[in-house]
């Protein structure tokens, strides 16, 4: 058996090394277009940074490590340019411009994806970050470099951001959605925008670079047109699938030219498989082909074509998307659907927030997260997470991805037995928490409203009550839009002086986070009273209503 990959790399070096393991006697052949196999892709803006300071530590594999170990058969600087399918050859391009013929039996496509630079004026001096040329030539610009414009603010926009940052430039993030971390809903997002900016990155959401001049960027937003100072441009757009040698194989494409595949990573075309960045994904809420270019998709494709290859039954499993980054110590995650992405779909569902402690707050060091869910109100399934904070938010959402994955309902979250110790964690710990709210909401116990949902109340306007101190009340509280201040009755008076509040108007309590507003949601709704908790209370309604300035909000 001979098998032939394209790419190397995550998912490619995966399917690679996992076949070798399963069969001994293969003939494996691993093309790669670039010098470098095998690299540390995500470290690559930490390189620039100086936070990772080996550059030798980024590079894992050579061919001749790989081949001593493996037996594998790795050629650098070699790209494939057609694909005879029914010949089942590859013609491949050396690098000094000779061509060959290589026949196979398998055909495993890992081409992975190209950066987006977008077409403007001058766009050939916007740098881009996928592989090791790639951070040597941004490295460079950095010794002589004092100001960037990062275009984009998604994942590794905000870590190119940082790491310049790290260097002494004068960044600015320009993103064209009306916000940053487009993959969180906006009242979480608005958090990290405000920790860029803390660190001095100037942030311009909502605005798109229009020209690249020699030392500047020309950035059109809504307050017109500015000229930024540029010594550095660094797109950080996206990517978009490499299915050129797909389409040359006539494999049946889908969204944003994706390479289609089944379960088993087979393309429609008989013995070629596709993995990694340039093969769509099936998406575990809807069924679709979707892209997610995450590396631990990439490996763990590889692996899995490996087996199919070699003859192992079984069909993969669909993708939620889990995500993590870090942000000037800020780390931000998310699982599944967002909010945003489940109200374009129609989809309904229920959102849940909460603000925890990540340890038990009497252990020194212990800081706040803002975390949140979404529920499919009618079967409890979990359909997507989302944290901020600056410890322990990582652990939670991988144990909701883990959740997800198990088919764990959201009240099922509060019977989870986690590890507990007052340094790590609390004896409810935030992910129980999530499932005691879910619990509540599911059995009607204490209805909630969504800080935007407030936001957008009409004639039937709310009476809205705070129920924190009155020293916590004088120093921010929730507004709504028709201006009438909130009633001011402490959660312990509530008992006594519920008599002043009206029977015949509904009644949104609040407190900081929404744990006395369930209390007093309670109290209320067994005396008769038409009363809702304001979700995630006034910390959630805060940073929400501040990105309807720019309208980030959902609509």
């Amino acid at each position: 058996m001979k098998v032939v990959i394209v790419g190397a790399v995550a998912a490619g070096m995966s399917a690679a090394t996992r076949l070798r393991r399963k069969d001994e006697h293969a003939e494996i052949v691993v093309l790669e277009a670039g010098e470098h196999v095998s690299f540390a892709n995500c470290g690559l803006p930490y390189y620039v940074g100086g936070v990772i300071t080996d550059r030798e530590s980024l590079l894992l594999q050579t061919p001749e490590s790989l081949h001593a170990r493996f037996a594998l058969d790795v050629r650098t600087h070699s790209r494939v340019v057609d694909v005879d399918a029914q010949a089942r050859t590859v013609t491949v391009r050396t690098a000094t411009g000779d061509t060959y013929l290589e026949t196979y039996d398998h055909l495993v496509l890992s081409p992975g994806a190209r950066p987006i630079v977008p077409d403007v004026p001058g766009a050939e001096r916007a740098l881009v970050l996928r592989d090791v040329a790639d951070v040597d030539r941004m490295a460079a610009h950095t010794a002589d470099a004092r100001t960037a414009v990062v275009i984009g603010g998604g994942f590794v926009g905000l870590e190119v951001a940082e790491n310049l940052r790290h260097r002494g430039l004068d960044v600015t993030v320009v993103e064209l959605a009306p916000q940053v971390l487009s993959a969180l809903d906006a009242e979480l997002a608005i958090r990290i925008q405000d920790r860029l900016e803390q660190h001095g990155v100037s942030v311009l959401t909502g605005a798109q670079v229009t020209e690249i001049t020699a030392d500047a960027a020309v950035v059109s937003g809504p307050d017109g047109e500015v000229t930024l100072a540029a010594d550095m441009v660094v797109a950080s757009i996206g990517v978009i699938p490499d299915s050129t040698l797909a389409r040359s194989a006539r494999a049946d494409l889908g969204p944003r030219g994706a390479i289609l595949v089944d379960d088993d990573m087979r393309t429609s075309v008989p013995g070629i498989y596709a993995v990694g960045d340039a093969a769509a994904k099936r998406d575990a809420f809807s069924e679709d082909p979707t892209l997610i270019p995450l590396a631990n998709l990439a490996n763990r494709h590889g692996r899995r074509v490996a087996d199919v290859i070699t003859g192992t039954t079984g069909h993969g499993r669909p993708s939620i998307g889990t995500a993590v980054v870090g942000v000037f110590g800020l780390t931000a995650a998310v699982t599944g659907r967002t909010e945003r992405r489940l109200r374009a779909e129609g989809r309904a569902y229920r959102a849940i927030h909460t603000h925890p402690m990540d340890h038990a707050g009497y252990y020194p060091g212990a800081s706040a997260m803002a975390l949140k869910l979404l529920v499919d109100p009618e079967t409890d399934a979990i359909l997507g997470a989302q944290g901020i904070g600056e410890g322990g938010v990582d652990k939670r959402i991988d144990v909701i991805a883990t959740a997800i994955h198990g088919g764990i309902t959201a009240s099922e979250l509060a019977d989870l037995e986690l590890a507990y110790a007052p340094a790590y964690g609390s004896a409810k710990d935030p992910v129980n928490m999530l499932g005691y709210v879910a619990e509540n909401v599911l059995l009607g116990d204490s209805p909630s409203i969504q800080w935007h949902e407030l936001a957008a109340s009409g004639d039937q306007a709310p009476l809205v009550v705070d129920v924190r101190s009155a020293a916590e009340h004088s120093r921010g509280t929730v507004v709504p839009p028709w201006g009438q201040e909130p009633v001011n009755i402490a959660v312990d008076d509530l008992r006594a002086r519920h008599g002043e509040l009206p029977h015949d108007r509904r009644i949104v309590v609040h407190c900081q986070v929404g744990q006395r507003g369930h209390t007093a949601t309670r109290l209320l709704r067994q005396l008769g009273y038409d009363a809702a908790n304001l979700d995630g209370g006034y910390l959630t309604w805060r940073d929400g209503v501040r990105t309807l300035q720019t309208a980030a909000a959902p609509a």
